[in-house]
């Protein structure tokens, strides 16, 4: 361990130059390589707007919550909407491309939630290009683009619009609508998704500081010619929205009103806006490290992803790469309830109560499964989309046999109780409990001895299929049953013996000291942390001994090579409250260094892979800083404030605004 944590260390020393990172302050993450590029999802909940090296564009536009068909199975897959904002720009009749420019540099803002990409053009003008999901208004966007001419030049700015191959039947049009004295252009396209669920409606417009410019539309492009003076900033915006017919019943004249509304505010009220409603979210929910700046960074990019992918009262829930891409399909997983959620939860409840509120909505389509297979009760699929059916590819055995979920949610929810300890929301929801309960009774089979199994399923170790008893699926029906029953008592509803009897003898498996990862167990390598989840986030083991022992034994099983990020968070958190100063560090480091990509340091989901942003992963890291450093425990008489644990690299650790209170936790 002394060797594993040298090199992890080394490799946070040196990581400023891996990534090409320039560390200047604690709010801004900058780039000046475009080597190996990966982006950062401009996102506001509802949109999310891939950041590109490429200069005056973005990468893709991801849509909250829109599904398809994909055309290689006809699974489910997010939708990518029209990139709106992309612009050409010509200086003295020469265009601006990839390979022409020189002083590449782009900056993060968390604080404000922006992307600012810089560049010089020859010896003609420097130019910023700024873009926004706008976080004040849902399905808003902007570019905001500063030109400082070193001469007098002439300028062509041009918007276009790129729309996605899976987007068909794509209609544009350029138009001067007049209120009175007002002249309001609206360039927009709309198109149908691939199966034509859906219609998606992208409309933009120029803003101008002071007199605006007269736009024309040169084939599908709209823009405007304008001659600038040497040393003096010229400043204008594209701005408009995205709307698509899953929201509204119009989504062309809907996301016409956007770029309508924008003229009328100007781009400074529409950036303050956005700032403010960012200073907000910072405002109820830091964390500030002192004495460590790139744990530091890593820790706030952290939270600013994960605030970035959701939005409060939407009914929308948390896909494992967010808003960033279409990976895993954008479908919802377990990733929400067992990874995402806690640091939601502790920080900006109002988030996770919209992940709860998704399941929610979806509790008869999880009826409608259960029964499909069999079964009585609600049995949540493995994969979600809008419809809350099934939505795994048909050859994932991880669809029909990967069922610990349901137990996930409903912990979820009974933790939002705890955390809250809201009697109406708990009866307004009590049948998630019930139905999810009443899955498991279902579910169990009861063994000669009065004991009860779970045959046949996939467990969080996904490398070990068609396994009996596995050790996160029982006792993560445990831990629910139990739950449900507390609820019960709370609410004054009818307990099933079957709950109490089940949550008493549903079996672990030990052996040699070390509790088995399912029944037969022989030391096989394992894919993630599952055994070790039992001590947390669970509450089935206690015993300080057996987690030390389950601890030594399976943090060697793990797949060092190809295991996702999530693991180390746990073993973190783990070791942090065993008081395990030096190990909870180390794989704090390891729950996001490795998996680390240039020049922003997004999540990848494991070592050897390439595929940010994976929220899942930064929620385990935050977890490891919330409940481990921290000293946060949930009980389920809401949450605890232990004494945490300062790694010694650190001068102190501070959470803000944790807990119903909005408390502050400083750790020194």
């Amino acid at each position: 361990m002394i060797s594993t944590f040298k090199s992890l260390v080394f490799l946070l020393l040196v990581s400023p130059i891996v990534f090409g990172q320039t560390k200047s302050d604690e709010w801004h993450l900058l780039a000046n390589s475009r080597e190996n590029y990966y982006g950062v999802a401009m996102a506001n909940g509802q949109i999310g707007i891939v950041t590109d090296d490429m200069p005056l564009k973005t990468k893709e536009i991801i849509l909250n919550g829109v599904y398809d068909g994909s055309p290689e199975n006809g699974i489910s897959r997010i939708v990518r909407g029209i990139e709106f904002l992309n612009l050409h720009l010509n200086i003295n009749n020469q265009e601006i491309k990839s390979d022409n420019i020189n002083n590449w540099s782009q900056v993060v803002s968390m604080k404000e939630g922006t992307s600012t990409t810089s560049f010089s053009f020859k010896d003609l003008a420097t130019i910023n290009y700024t873009i926004l999901a706008n976080r004040a208004i849902p399905f808003s966007a902007m570019a905001i683009v500063e030109i400082t001419p070193n001469k007098d030049i002439e300028i062509t700015a041009n918007n276009y619009m790129v729309v996605p191959d899976e987007l068909k039947e794509a209609k544009s049009q350029f138009r001067v609508l007049k209120d009175n004295q007002y002249l309001m252009p609206v360039f927009g396209t709309v198109a149908k998704t691939r199966i034509g669920k859906y219609t998606v409606a992208a409309s933009t417009t120029f803003l101008f500081d002071g007199q605006g410019e007269t736009l024309k539309q040169t084939e599908n492009e709209v823009g405007f010619t304008k001659k600038l003076q040497k040393g003096k900033k010229y400043r204008f915006a594209v701005a408009g929205g995205i709307c698509t017919s899953k929201d509204v019943t119009d989504p062309l004249n809907e996301s016409e009103r956007q770029p309508i509304y924008a003229l009328q505010e100007g781009i400074d009220k529409l950036l303050n806006r956005h700032k403010q409603a960012w200073a907000e979210l910072w405002n109820t929910g830091d964390i500030q490290i002192e004495g460590d700046l790139d744990a530091q960074q890593r820790v706030r990019f952290a939270l600013f992803n994960l605030y970035s992918y959701i939005r409060p009262e939407t009914r929308q829930s948390i896909a494992p790469m967010g808003l960033s891409s279409q990976g895993y399909n954008g479908h919802i997983f377990w990733d929400t309830e067992l990874w995402m959620y806690p640091t939601l939860l502790a920080l900006q409840p109002d988030m996770a109560k919209s992940c709860l509120d998704y399941r929610s909505d979806r509790l008869q389509k999880a009826k409608q499964k259960a029964f499909i297979y069999g079964y009585k009760g609600a049995m949540y699929p493995w994969e979600s989309d809008d419809t809350g059916e099934e939505a795994t590819p048909t050859w994932a055995l991880t669809g029909i046999f990967e069922q610990h979920i349901t137990a996930d949610v409903s912990i979820a929810f009974w933790n939002y109780y705890s955390y809250t300890q809201d009697k109406a929301w708990l009866k307004k929801e009590w049948a998630v409990l019930k139905e999810t309960a009443d899955f498991w009774v279902s579910r169990v089979v009861k063994n000669q001895d009065g004991s009860f199994s779970i045959l046949n399923v996939v467990g969080a170790d996904e490398y070990a299929q068609h396994v009996d008893d596995n050790a996160f699926t029982n006792a993560s029906a445990i831990e629910s049953l139990k739950n449900t029953i507390k609820a019960a008592v709370i609410l004054n509803e009818p307990i099933n013996p079957l709950w109490k009897e089940v949550s008493e003898k549903l079996l672990i498996h030990r052996e040699n000291g070390i509790t088995q990862n399912y029944k037969g167990y022989q030391g096989q390598v394992i894919k993630q942390a599952d055994v070790n989840l039992l001590a947390y986030p669970l509450h089935v083991i206690t015993d300080k001994a057996q987690i030390e022992k389950d601890l030594e034994y399976y943090a060697e099983k793990i797949d060092k090579k190809d295991g996702p990020a999530m693991a180390s968070g746990v073993l973190s958190v783990l070791y942090a409250r065993l008081g395990d100063r030096e190990k909870a560090y180390s794989y704090f480091v390891k729950s996001y260094l490795p998996n680390s990509r240039p020049p922003f340091g997004v999540f990848s989901e494991s070592a050897n892979s390439n595929n940010p942003y994976f929220a899942t992963g930064a929620g385990a890291m935050l977890q490891a800083v919330i409940y481990g450093f921290g000293g946060v425990e949930q009980t389920d008489m809401g949450l605890k404030y232990n004494k945490g644990l300062l790694p010694k690299q650190w001068k102190s650790l501070k959470i803000i605004g944790i807990g119903v209170d909005n408390k502050t936790i400083v750790v020194k």
